[in-house]
């Protein structure tokens, strides 16, 4: 029988620091007998730690062909701070897929605008990761990413990837620029004017602190994207995972269930306005 509240263990293969504070772990199944996990743009896992409870995190890539998975972890609490302090070929626990996707099929031939702020680009990187994996089925892509210095930004190498393929502009914006920075300065919302996609037919992925979010909304309206074309992530608010504990319940949805992703229109809904 199989019990929706255990864990299966994963194996820590890689593991890469992005910042002072934030690491990607490259995970994979620990045992033939789990399959792989399959799972969608913007969906999430439980992952636990023996003695220091579990918490959600999105995935941070696209499934491997090879059954690996990646998620990116900042250090603010007990439990991150403890999974900093693994090595590779450690054990975790993990549950999910848990959580709802995107609309890609409405997103087919249509623009993409993503807009993140700090360590909120993880869990956009599966989408963009998908987005570029069948490229030639999606529109203009326009990336805008802020972070507080250049020290804190993520995946670098791979922004520097994003970049060349067609169609293709990356914006970079920080609070605290240092000596060797060249970049635009300040808040992610500095960089909106540089937006060129037509907001009509565009689609908008936003993921940040809860401020950033507001704020981001607020002026791609202005912009003219249509409010169920904007899409934000709202991960802050689960605990269990599978709509048990009540925790992220919000004017009858569960984050974890009926989320974490909500179109601008569906969090209007919920009480959560711009």
């Amino acid at each position: 029988m199989n019990n929706e509240y255990l864990p299966k263990k994963a194996i820590i293969e890689k593991i890469i620091q992005e910042s002072s504070d934030t690491k990607t772990f490259l995970l994979c199944l620990n045992h033939r007998a789990y399959g792989r996990l399959k799972y969608k743009p913007g969906q999430f896992l439980m992952l636990s730690l023996a003695g220091f409870g579990e918490a959600p995190f999105t995935f941070a890539s696209i499934p491997g062909k090879d059954g690996r998975f990646q998620v990116s972890v900042r250090r603010v609490g007990a439990l991150t701070n403890a999974l900093h302090q693994f090595k590779e070929k450690d054990i975790v626990g993990v549950r999910g897929p848990y959580g709802n996707t995107f609309p890609l099929e409405k997103l087919k031939k249509k623009d993409l605008l993503f807009v993140a702020g700090g360590c909120g680009i993880a869990p956009l990187r599966s989408l963009i990761q998908y987005v570029f994996k069948h490229r030639k089925e999606y529109g203009k892509i326009e990336i805008i990413y802020g972070c507080r210095t250049p020290g804190d930004r993520f995946y670098r190498a791979e922004m520097e990837s994003w970049q060349n393929n067609p169609d293709t502009k990356v914006h970079l914006t920080v609070d605290e620029p240092d000596e060797k920075w060249g970049g635009s300065c300040g808040v992610v919302c500095v960089l909106f004017p540089k937006i060129k996609l037509n907001p009509k037919t565009s689609f908008a992925f936003i993921c940040g602190p809860a401020l950033m979010i507001k704020f981001a909304i607020r002026d791609i309206l202005k912009f003219g994207f249509k409010e169920p074309n904007i899409w934000a992530s709202l991960e802050r608010y689960m605990k269990c995972g599978i709509g048990k504990c009540g925790h992220c319940y919000l004017k009858g949805k569960y984050v974890c269930l009926d989320g974490p992703n909500f179109s601008y229109s569906q969090m209007k809904e919920l009480g959560i306005e711009a």
